[in-house]
């Protein structure tokens, strides 16, 4: 069955335009209805929210039907063909829907002349948003194209309509110390730890609780405001809202771009903006209105038993400091981060997104070790990043201005005018080689002629926009979980089938690794389990999380069977730690494909499948291993952690991560000789890949597949190609000779001083 999914989709104008000209929820869900019809070509469409207090299901929008009904049709979890799509968790086609024993009759809701019914569940992950329905005259039943299309649809319908689900279902529950510092006393320089690599000079940002109008209770506003310019200050908002969900769109087409509908859904909150204008009329200030009314809902959210609308406390908060905001100042608040460098204390991936959007300079954040995937976000979004564990950083006066140096990870605060010259002079120096090395699309060969192949690493479609793909040599890991950390819920199956189709479309012909959902660690859901672990990098992550929720785990394994059908794709497993893990998702692959060829979806019938070797216990079955999987890929940094019990992220023990640790490069040694003896391909994918001084050594035992971040591929290809692998064979039967850590940090040392000099 080949069913183009994506041009069933609705493109990214048409969902801006359900924010515009859209007073209030409601008209917000009448425009859906109208807008699915179009497309599904239904003479009905209508749309039951899930009221999980009563358990029942609530009619809040059709077109088609009697709308006068609307609010007042309930039908109880399993009733009727629509209570039974969510009940059962399945799409529900009758061609004569009066037929079937489940059929309710509603009276005067007049659905008896359009017989032919389809309705599916509404899921936001295991979350329970509602049912979305549509409906024909007999005479043009649904078909199986149909029941994809629509759920299509109301996957990309979900995250917008639990949004509108949070904001209606509180109310219907609640009826049933730090000192600035002055100029003269600042350091002049702080050190940090880099992030994500690259430069920025401006003005800062400082973001703490002290913006949080909702959590902090010491606001004196001395200013009154009238009706109007809270009226003003909403119609702001929603304008500066919708331009930066354009922006996110324009840059990170896989990132969830509506990122802002919750935002706007809430200003759409009829109820929530009554409350407001009646304390307003009632002589409250309106920003004291605002605050007063958002808390109250904060208060609800905080309550709800749904993790899911307990993290809609975020919305509230960001939407509140907006509009106030927009309120006391006639200034454009959609660029107040806008070329400035931003400091706090923790970010989410969303949060991230976010301040990228609005065009910032800078991050830094204060306190704790390298957060690796808010690192590998910004460097996606070519974000300089620095982490310094300096609490001075959050007391320094905003109108300071800030030198970020984030090849080095050095702050300099109100630098010289010196300091700041020599920096331009730098960038300027680099920025012409830059653009000289991107004419040259030279080969990886080392001097003696052996072709190396370089892979790119990349987390989000984005990151293809910075390179010319003609350098590469395909996608040697793709870190699925970024579509997950960057949201918050779960993707479904057709999510992540569109994605994952993107990006095999966008590199036609070359070969693309998927890396299976790897969280947990320093990678946490902001929506999942909350759960404290004692050791998060040796609890609930990875592989294990994987195996644990087959559900989450058999979607994504199909939407990558789904999307790489006929085309060349690996599939790799991480932090296996064993041949029976590894079979177990073997076998997974199977069970998918089977259900696949059974429905009658095309797939890709024979993807390679492969190990990600980070766990020292494969060392003593690699053999057994090489023999079972495909290709290996070896992923230094956990190699490295779990051999050395070093926490990487923890900067009391940091300097003890060493991948010059004679132990490293001995299994290493040990992995390689594996693959060459079972004749399967071999990858590097960790940070050493893209370390020069580490290269000579890699080469010499044999890698040939360098898989590396995409602003190091230039380098490590210079660097390949003024190498010998006979004299790095050398190199590495010396280093392997070394039993002390001092004896292999001299030979690498040595390398590093050379290529830095080159």
């Amino acid at each position: 069955m080949n069913v183009d999914h994506i041009k069933m989709l609705f493109d990214i104008g048409e969902l801006n335009s359900l924010f515009i000209n859209t007073a209030n929820i409601e008209s917000f869900l009448q425009k859906i209805v109208t807008l699915v019809s179009e497309h599904m070509l239904a003479d009905v469409c209508s749309i039951y929210l899930y009221n999980k207090s009563t358990d029942e299901l609530v009619l809040k929008a059709t077109k088609g039907l009697n709308t006068d009904l609307i609010n007042k049709v309930k039908l109880k979890n399993g009733e009727g063909l629509v209570g039974t799509a969510l009940k059962e968790l399945r799409a529900v086609s009758e061609a004569e829907g009066s037929q079937n024993p489940q059929y309710k009759y509603i009276p005067d809701l007049h659905e008896e002349e359009f017989q032919s019914f389809l309705a599916v569940p509404l899921l936001q992950g295991n979350y329970k948003i509602g049912v979305l329905v549509i409906q024909r005259k007999a005479e043009r039943p649904f078909t199986s194209t149909d029941v994809l299309a629509l759920r299509t649809i109301s996957v990309q319908l979900a995250s917008m309509l639990a949004n509108a689900k949070a904001l209606a279902m509180p109310v219907e529950d609640q009826t049933d110390s730090i000192t600035d510092y002055a100029d003269d006393i600042l350091p002049k320089m702080i050190k940090g730890k880099v992030a994500s690599e690259g430069y920025a000079y401006s003005r800062l940002k400082i973001i703490s609780n002290k913006n949080n109008y909702l959590t902090d209770n010491n606001f004196c506003f001395l200013n009154t405001y009238t009706i109007n310019d809270f009226k003003e200050a909403l119609i702001t908002t929603e304008n500066q809202l919708e331009d930066l969900q354009k922006k996110v769109e324009e840059k990170l087409s896989d990132a969830a771009s509506l990122i802002f509908s919750a935002h706007l859904l809430i200003l759409k909150d009829k109820q929530l903006i009554d409350k407001i204008t009646a304390l307003i009329q009632n002589n409250v200030n309106p920003p004291d209105a605002i605050i007063q009314i958002f808390t109250e809902y904060r208060n609800i959210f905080l309550k709800s038993t749904e993790l899911i609308i307990q993290e809609k406390t975020q919305d509230l908060d960001d939407l509140a400091t907006r509009i106030i905001d927009n309120l006391l100042s006639k200034e454009d608040q959609t660029n107040k981060f806008s070329d400035h460098i931003v400091i706090t204390r923790e970010v989410f991936p969303s949060e991230l997104l976010k301040l990228s959007a609005e065009n910032i300079s800078g991050l830094i954040m204060v306190g704790g070790g390298v957060t690796s995937h808010i690192s590998i976000l910004a460097r996606s979004l070519q974000l300089p990043m620095i982490i310094a564990d300096d609490m001075k950083l959050m007391s320094i006066p905003e109108t300071s201005k800030l030198l970020m140096d984030a090849h080095i990870g050095n702050i300099y605060i109100n630098p010289t005018d010196e300091i700041v010259k020599t920096f331009e002079q730098r960038n300027e120096a680099q920025k012409s080689f830059l653009e000289n090395q991107k004419q040259l699309i030279l080969p990886a060969t080392t001097e003696d002629k052996i072709k190396i192949k370089i892979l790119a690493n990349i987390n989000l479609l984005s990151d293809l926009k910075s390179i010319n793909t003609d350098i590469i040599d395909g996608i040697g890991l793709y870190r699925t979980e970024f579509p997950f950390l960057i949201r918050n819920n779960f993707p479904s199956e057709e999510e992540q089938f569109i994605i994952y189709r993107k990006l095999i479309e966008s590199l036609p012909g070359k070969p693309i690794t998927f890396r299976t959902l790897d969280i947990g660690g320093d990678k946490v859901l902001s929506y999942y389990d909350k759960t404290v672990e004692q050791n998060p990098f040796l609890g609930m992550r990875s592989i294990r999380f994987s195996l644990t929720h087959m559900d989450i785990f058999k979607q994504q394994i199909r939407a990558i069977l789904r999307a790489s059908a006929e085309k060349d794709v690996k599939i790799m497993f991480p932090m296996i730690s064993s041949l029976d893990e590894f079979f177990m998702c073997k076998n997974l692959i199977n069970e998918c494909q089977n259900e696949l060829k059974s429905s009658g979806i095309d797939y890709n019938i024979n993807p390679k499948i492969g190990v990600m070797i980070e766990m020292p216990s494969l060392l003593f079955i690699i053999n057994s291993l090489a023999e079972a999987a495909d290709f290996f890929s070896v992923g230094t940094n956990d190699l490295v952690q779990y051999t050395l019990a070093v926490d990487r992220t923890n900067e009391k023990v940091a300097h003890l991560y060493q991948p010059h640790h004679p132990a490293i490069l001995r299994s290493m040694k040990i992995i390689a000789d594996a693959a060459k003896k079972y004749k399967i391909e071999l990858s590097i994918c960790g940070d050493m890949a893209g370390m020069p001084e580490y290269i000579p050594f890699l080469l010499g035992i044999g890698i040939r597949h360098f898989s590396i971040g995409t602003t190091y591929i230039q380098k490590v290809k210079s660097i390949i190609r003024s190498l010998s692998v006979k004299e790095c064979k050398k190199t590495a039967k010396i280093l392997l000779s070394k039993n002390e850590v001092t004896e292999t940090s001299e030979i690498i040392d040595k390398f590093k001083t050379k290529f830095q000099t080159e």
